[in-house]
């Protein structure tokens, strides 16, 4: 299992934790929800393959998982993800989250580049 990203939120959540650290309290415990709500609906974390080192650890893969293999999961991101987002693109600027972009599909898009 991999994931295609159209924006590498790691890099978004690294600048906005420096900038505005109480976005912590936000995004944290979504997080251990995430991953919680992914393990016992049978994520599985080895079959895992990040498409590059520093993708390791990203919530991508939990969050792919449950779009695809639980309805309850996607009535719920409809609701958080556009609040949440909401928040995030408060504290980056528009020039980083294009970066974001950017860098997300030059790590997850490579097979689409080729001939």
């Amino acid at each position: 299992m991999t994931a295609r990203c159209n924006t590498c939120t790691i890099v978004l959540v690294r600048t906005a934790y420096q900038r505005a650290p109480w976005f912590r309290l936000i995004r944290e415990p979504l997080l251990i929800s995430l991953k919680l709500f992914a393990f016992f609906k049978g994520f599985p974390s080895s079959r895992v393959l990040p498409p590059s080192p520093e993708c390791t650890g990203c919530p991508r893969f939990h969050k792919n998982y449950l779009k695809e293999n639980s309805r309850v999961f996607n009535v719920i991101h409809g609701w958080i993800n556009p609040a949440f987002d909401k928040i995030l693109y408060k504290i980056v600027t528009e020039e980083e989250l294009l970066d974001a972009k950017k860098r997300a599909k030059a790590l997850t898009h490579k097979e689409e580049e080729k001939p």
